[in-house]
């Protein structure tokens, strides 16, 4: 008799750190692919942890913290226990998670949370094996990919006679907003240009900024923040954008 799996929400974190067995894991692997906040939500728990990964963690253990631990908890001989880096980050993501704190917790020095949230998307698109869930340089392909997926489609435009082709798109999450992002090249570049809703917001003309080696412009049209980052030089950044939004 087939099994089912409870509405759990940890389930996600079971399946992510690898402790479903094979048949609980296909059918985790199936809900999720069916279902658009439980995507949204691997999503998120993805981008903080490769956030952690980036920001947490610099400094290993003193040899004297190292030893009240290991004699308070009774650690294992070191070839039975984990590493000090995945103990470490299993207790910060639990407290995290716990808490419900967001990124504005791992980066005081950082006033806007959005901009981790962007450049994190960005590296995990760069660092995965393709940049993007839907892969195609057509925008009447694109644009209908995001229909049913997201409340709202993002404007695709068409920009390789410009030199900046359209690579395709995909689904990040910018705080806890399933949002779109577009995928474009310049040369061996990938500009990532990310969308979201915010229907309260004033028009705000492009503003260019720099963080963790990345480039980043930032503006908003018609109650749409939209972002744009990458590690091409900003004066062409700026230009892409100012062909996107005339476009």
């Amino acid at each position: 008799m087939a099994r089912s799996l409870p509405d759990d929400p940890i389930l996600i974190h079971a399946y992510l750190d690898g402790e479903l067995d094979s048949v609980d894991a296909i059918e985790m692997k199936k809900r999720i692919a069916a279902d658009p906040s439980l995507a949204a939500e691997c999503e998120r728990i993805e981008a903080l942890r490769q956030l952690m990964r980036d920001r947490m963690l610099r400094e290993a253990p003193s040899p004297e913290l190292r030893g009240r631990i290991e004699s308070a908890i009774g650690m294992k001989p070191a070839a039975q226990r984990p590493s000090w880096r995945a103990l470490a980050a299993s207790i910060a993501v639990t407290a995290v998670v716990a808490s419900g704190s967001t990124w504005m917790a791992f980066d005081r020095h950082q006033p806007d949370a959005t901009v981790n949230s962007v450049i994190a998307a960005h590296v995990r698109g760069l660092m995965a094996p393709q940049a993007t869930d839907v892969t195609s340089s057509e925008t009447h392909t694109v644009k209908p990919w995001f229909s049913g997926r997201i409340p709202q489609a993002p404007r695709v435009i068409d920009l390789a006679k410009d030199g900046f082709p359209l690579a395709g798109g995909r689904i990040d999450v910018i705080g806890r907003s399933p949002s779109p992002t577009l995928v474009y090249h310049r040369r061996k570049h990938v500009i990532g240009v990310t969308a979201v809703l915010a229907p309260d917001s004033a028009e705000m003309a492009p503003r260019l900024a720099n963080a963790e080696g990345y480039n980043l412009v930032q503006w908003i049209d018609g109650g749409v923040v939209y972002w744009a980052v990458s590690d091409l030089n900003a004066q062409e950044l700026q230009e892409f954008v100012g062909l996107f939004r005339s476009g």
